[in-house]
């Protein structure tokens, strides 16, 4: 017996056996596209001095002191921002790119203003700056080359759209885009090579190159080790439901979260798994790790930040009110993260909470379920049969479960957040 299915209902009337999964990406995946905005925070925040900035989905960026998170600024765009990462100079001055089609600068020191640039897209993912250039991909299709002061250097256009964390590395530009390329451009923007992948290739933070290697993820289930001169040197399979982050290299050895819900250590020099965690809800774990200390962090769509030690065990994880897809960062002792439940989240290295602050609008945000773009056929066993079941299968058949009864029609994400109450921090 064969079903297909979508993710929009649960096991529950089913009285025949799972024999086996076979998942198949039905569409172009396009769940940051379709987000409405509310007080969520997806994207990473970042630390100038003892500033802390970060931007929410209903269109605002924030200046915290990190030392006893009271709000000190806020500065308004046009729409949302989504996993858009800003980038901070020494001198103050904040990089961000927001859905309403403009690259921002920001004085991280009062929230003013210093200039704007326009694109002719959303751009959902962070820029890339040193002080020679600003760095931003959009939807359009384009990855533009900014002065620091706003003025267009040039830009480049690439096959399709772009959600992706410029890489920067030795004076070449690395991009992933929706024509399934990576792109190494030199930094006047002239092509030096492209990669081809089997499908889209999305970068929520920025893309990893170490030791002339790059190391990238596409949504054909494949993260790729590519040489700065475009060979590939291996690639690893994930799970059945594409990749959407970068991973994290450390001492030779890559970390790196999964659409599949498994985050996984692997040897950088041949592509071997080392060990793998799957947290407890399965959510998709999109976003770099941190590693501090010999501790890893890792957020997860199931709510919780996760602290792992060196071989992936857990040590404790703090739960929050919603999704946490952004990354986490560290300053001061203390561990920094925001939740799709509208709030930023500051504890100590093990675990406790020291403060958190609440967005202005106090509402979530809307995301679409996280595996809509794929359909399932379920193959059934009506008759008893013994089949046999392997580890990976034994796997996919708990995933599977999982799956279906968590990503009903309606987002989970799209709930009324437990944090409604009015913030005590002001």
């Amino acid at each position: 017996m064969v079903m297909v299915m979508d993710f929009f209902f649960g096991f529950n009337d089913f009285s025949t056996e799972l024999t086996s999964l076979d998942v198949r990406k039905k569409r172009e995946f396009d769940r940051m596209w379709r987000v409405r905005g509310g007080g969520s925070i997806v994207a990473k925040p970042v630390i100038w001095d003892t500033m802390l900035v970060f931007a929410d989905m209903d269109n605002h960026v924030y200046g915290v002191d990190i030392r006893n998170g009271r709000i000190k600024w806020v500065f308004t765009a046009g729409n949302l921002f989504f996993d858009s990462n800003p980038a901070v100079l020494e001198d103050g001055r904040v990089f961000i790119g927001c859905y309403d089609g403009y690259i921002y600068c920001i004085n991280a020191k009062n929230g003013e203003e210093l200039w704007r640039y326009k694109t002719n897209g959303e751009i959902g993912c962070g820029v890339y700056a040193n002080n020679d250039m600003v760095l931003a991909c959009s939807r359009d299709g384009n990855l533009y080359a900014l002065t620091t002061y706003g003025k267009l250097l040039w830009k480049f256009k690439t096959g399709s759209s772009l959600y992706c964390t410029p890489g920067f590395y030795k004076d070449r530009i690395f991009i992933g885009s929706f024509d399934g390329n990576l792109y190494c451009l030199n930094k006047e923007g002239k092509e030096l090579w492209r990669f081809k992948t089997g499908a889209e290739i999305l970068a929520t933070d920025t893309i990893t190159i170490a030791g002339d290697v790059v190391y990238f993820a596409s949504m054909d289930n494949f993260l790729y080790a590519v040489g700065t001169d475009g060979k590939e040197l291996w690639r690893f399979k994930t799970g059945k439901y594409g990749n959407s982050s970068v991973p994290l290299y450390y001492n030779g050895i890559l970390y790196y979260g999964a659409r599949d819900g498994i985050f996984y250590a692997i040897d950088a020099s041949n592509g071997n798994e080392i060990w793998r965690f799957l947290p407890q809800g399965k959510g998709v774990i999109d976003k770099r790790p941190l590693i501090y200390g010999d501790r890893i962090y890792i957020g997860s769509e199931d709510g919780n930040v996760y602290c792992l030690d060196m071989n992936g065990r857990e040590i404790w994880r703090f739960k929050t009110g919603g999704a946490v897809f952004t990354s986490v960062i560290t300053s001061h002792n203390m561990l920094f993260f925001g939740s799709f439940d509208c709030h930023l989240y500051a504890i100590t290295l093990d675990g406790k909470e020291v403060w958190r602050i609440q967005t202005l609008n106090k509402t979530p945000g809307f995301v679409p379920p996280a595996y809509e773009a794929w359909e399932t056929e379920i193959k059934t066993d009506t008759h008893g049969e013994e089949v046999e079941e392997g580890k990976e299968d034994r796997y996919l058949r708990s995933l599977a479960v999982h799956e279906f009864d968590s990503y009903k029609a309606k987002s989970e994400y799209a709930m009324k957040s437990e944090y409604t109450s009015k913030s005590e921090y002001k």
